[in-house]
């Protein structure tokens, strides 16, 4: 068994107005969520779970929810703001925005439990990612410490033709494990290649370097890893930046490998990624389905 878990919670309060995670992209009208989807169960996924807000689930569900649970298991997860350690309960009214990607993740702990793919409502991974995620999932290897899998993209196939994005550039060692990952900001795409403009120069990364797409194969029993190091996460960094800490996976993951506590392997997707990072990028990943569909 293997569940996918779409963090889904941050398509905010625009939801139907124009929301970019909701555009239509296919001929009939298909978003994202659904081609994603359609690849996970054709790759063997037997169950989905949506991580959105309380207050959107009807219109979540009359988008997108109703029409999947026909074909699939459905379970939601709702992500709140005041879903919080008990110690930190109502201190933090200022507050406006979830505590990020690790708090979406751990609000999935009632309603997983088999190894889970976790991927973003608004990216198409390919389908390539979901078979690779599946067959890792559905033979975990017994090691001594915990192993996840993180599905990685090639640099030249996730930037966008209309402004910088931010990927998590990794180093993966001989083995194929994850040794160190760089959150990187503003890479843009000029002539062929991957740049980041700086004031005192331009920096230049491989256009094959590994990154992340925050596409993660986790198990059980890192969620309860997660929510030790939740509580830590408010002990230590929510005191001194309440209103804009986050609590996101690819740190903690980061903190885990640092110490030593945890192994990632790193599978490799050759499959171009789409995302609208921008809006201008719906116009693009229309046109990137329909070649797709043709093929």
């Amino acid at each position: 068994k293997a569940t996918l878990v779409i963090m889904a919670a941050g398509i905010g309060s625009r939801f139907g107005g124009g929301i970019k995670q909701l555009a239509p992209i296919g001929p009939n009208g298909e978003i994202i969520m659904d081609y994603s989807i359609y690849d996970a169960l054709e790759a063997g996924f037997d169950k989905v779970v949506f991580v959105i807000r309380k207050d959107l689930e009807k219109d979540f569900k009359e988008i997108i929810g109703n029409r999947i649970e026909k074909e699939v298991e459905v379970a939601y997860a709702f992500q709140e703001l005041d879903d919080i350690p008990e110690k930190f309960s109502g201190k933090f009214t200022g507050r406006t925005k979830p505590w990020g990607t690790g708090q979406a993740i751990l609000c999935c702990k009632d309603v997983v439990d088999a190894p889970f793919l976790v991927i973003n409502a608004d990216d198409y991974y390919g389908k390539e990612a979901f078979k690779e995620a599946y067959s890792y999932l559905t033979n975990l290897p017994s090691a001594d410490i915990m192993q996840i899998c993180m599905v990685s993209f090639v640099l030249k196939n996730t930037l966008s033709d209309n402004g910088g994005v931010t990927r998590g550039v990794c180093e993966v060692d001989g083995h194929g494990m994850l040794a160190d990952i760089e959150e990187t900001h503003n890479i843009e795409k000029e002539d062929g290649k991957a740049v980041i403009h700086k004031e005192d120069g331009d920096v230049f990364l491989d256009v094959d370097s590994p990154v992340s797409m925050n596409m993660w194969g986790l198990t059980p029993g890192f969620l309860e890893v997660l929510e030790k190091g939740f509580a830590e996460f408010f002990e230590k960094e929510v005191v001194t930046n309440p209103l804009k800490a986050e609590y996101l996976i690819p740190t903690f993951i980061g903190e885990l490998l640092e110490q030593g506590k945890m192994s990632v392997k790193v599978l490799r997707s050759n499959d171009t990624w789409y995302g609208m990072t921008y809006k201008e990028d719906v116009a693009a990943v229309k046109n990137s389905f329909k070649e797709m569909l043709e093929k």
